[in-house]
C-alpha cells in the first residue's frame, strides 16, 4: 500500500487536500448548505467539536465570502477539548460542552448575543460494537442540543451528525419539540455504506417556559417503556433529503488517480499527491510513535522474547503449558515505555 493508495480509493479525501481543507468532512458541510441555505443571513456561528476544523474552514470561507465589505461582522467560534491550529476569523475555545462555563464563554464572544447557527459534527471513538457506538453517538448530540439551547437565539438552525439506528426516532422526537423543521441529511460525500447523517433543524423555537438545562434526556430507568409511552407530536416523521450533486463523484467508488480518465470533463488534469492540510496536533498515538521511529515498539525486545521462549522449553510457534511461563514471555515482549504508548492509543 503506497501513499496514494488512499488518494485512489477516497475522491474526497483527495479533493480535501487539493482543495485545502482540512478533513474531507468540509464537503458534508458544503453539501448540506447547498442544499438547505443554512449560512444565508448568518453572522454568528458555532462549531461545536471543531477539531481538526474543517467545518470551521467552511464557516470561515462562506460566511466571510457572504458579508465581503463587512470586515469583522462575522463572529464563528469554535469549541473543542483538542488543540486546534489557527484558521483565520475563528475563534478558538477549548472547553467541554456539557459545561454551563464553556455556553457562557461563546455567548461572551458574541457580546452577549446568542449565535444564527450551530452546528456540530463530533462523533465518539467508534468501538465496532454498532449498539453501543449509536447509543454513544445519541448522548453526544443531546449534549450539542443542550448547549445549543443556551448558546442559539429563537428561530436560529443546528447541524449535527446522527447514527440512523433502531432508536432514532426518540431523537428525531426531541430535536423535534425545540425546532420547527427538522431533515435527515446524507450528503453525498458521506459514504453510502456508514449510518451516518445529519440532523438539519431549522426555526429554534423552545417550548414555552422551557429553561435550558444540561441535564440528558436519555439518562432513565427503562429505555424501552420511556419511548412506549410517547405520543401524539413526539412521535414524528422526519423527511430523508440525500442532498449533493447526485451526479457528482461517488464516495463508495475508487476512481484513478489520474482524473482525466473519466472523461473529457476532467481533460488536464493531472494527479499529483498532497500531504494532509492539518495533521493532528496531539494524537492519542503519539508516543507510540515516537518509540516506532526509534524502533523501540518491537524490534528492541526481540532477544528477549526468543530467550524467554527457550527457557520456557517451547518453540516461537507453540504455547508452554505452564501458565508462568506465559506471562514472562508477555512481560518480555514490553517495557514501561512501550506499554505507557500502546496505553496512551487504547485509553487515549
Amino acid at each position: 500500500m503506497g501513499k496514494t493508495s488512499k488518494d485512489k480509493r477516497d475522491i474526497y479525501y483527495r479533493l480535501a487536500k487539493e482543495e485545502g481543507w482540512r478533513a474531507r468532512s468540509a464537503f458534508k458541510l458544503l453539501q448540506i448548505d447547498d442544499e438547505f441555505k443554512i449560512l444565508e443571513g448568518v453572522t454568528k456561528a458555532v462549531d461545536l467539536c471543531a477539531a481538526p476544523g474543517s467545518w470551521s474552514q467552511v464557516l470561515s470561507q462562506r460566511l466571510n465570502t457572504a458579508s465581503e465589505g463587512n470586515e469583522g461582522k462575522s463572529k464563528i467560534v469554535a469549541v473543542d477539548l483538542q488543540p486546534m491550529s489557527p484558521i483565520f476569523g475563528v475563534t478558538q475555545l477549548r472547553g467541554d460542552i456539557t459545561e454551563v462555563s464553556t455556553a457562557n464563554e461563546i455567548i461572551s464572544h458574541f457580546d452577549g448575543e446568542k449565535a444564527d447557527l450551530v452546528v456540530c459534527d463530533g462523533a465518539p471513538d467508534v468501538t465496532g460494537l454498532h449498539a453501543l457506538d449509536e447509543y454513544l453517538q445519541s448522548q453526544l448530540l443531546l449534549a450539542a442540543l443542550n448547549i445549543t439551547t443556551h448558546v442559539l437565539k429563537d428561530n436560529g438552525s443546528f447541524v449535527a451528525k446522527i447514527f440512523r439506528a433502531r432508536h432514532v426516532t426518540l431523537l428525531y422526537a426531541q430535536l423535534k419539540c425545540f425546532f420547527k423543521e427538522v431533515f435527515c441529511a446524507k450528503p453525498k460525500s458521506s459514504r453510502q455504506s456508514s449510518c451516518e447523517a445529519f440532523v438539519v433543524c431549522r426555526g429554534y423555537c423552545p417550548p414555552e417556559g422551557y429553561v435550558p438545562t444540561m441535564k440528558n434526556p436519555l439518562f432513565c430507568d427503562d429505555y424501552d417503556e420511556e419511548v412506549n409511552q410517547l405520543t401524539g407530536p413526539n412521535k414524528v416523521l422526519v423527511p430523508f433529503v440525500a442532498c449533493g450533486d447526485l451526479s457528482g463523484f461517488d464516495s463508495d467508488r475508487t476512481y484513478p488517480l489520474d482524473l482525466s480518465e473519466l472523461g473529457d470533463a476532467f481533460k488536464g488534469h493531472h494527479y499529483q499527491y498532497r500531504p494532509v492540510v492539518q495533521p493532528p496536533t496531539e494524537p492519542a498515538y503519539k508516543k507510540a510513535l515516537e518509540l516506532k521511529k526509534t524502533d523501540r515498539l518491537e524490534k528492541e525486545h526481540a532477544s528477549k522474547v526468543k530467550e524467554t521462549y527457550a527457557k520456557s522449553g517451547s518453540s516461537a510457534n507453540n504455547r508452554p503449558a505452564d501458565s508462568s511461563a506465559v506471562d514472562e514471555r508477555a512481560s518480555a515482549l514490553v517495557d514501561e515505555d512501550v506499554l505507557e504508548g500502546f496505553a496512551s492509543v487504547i485509553l487515549g
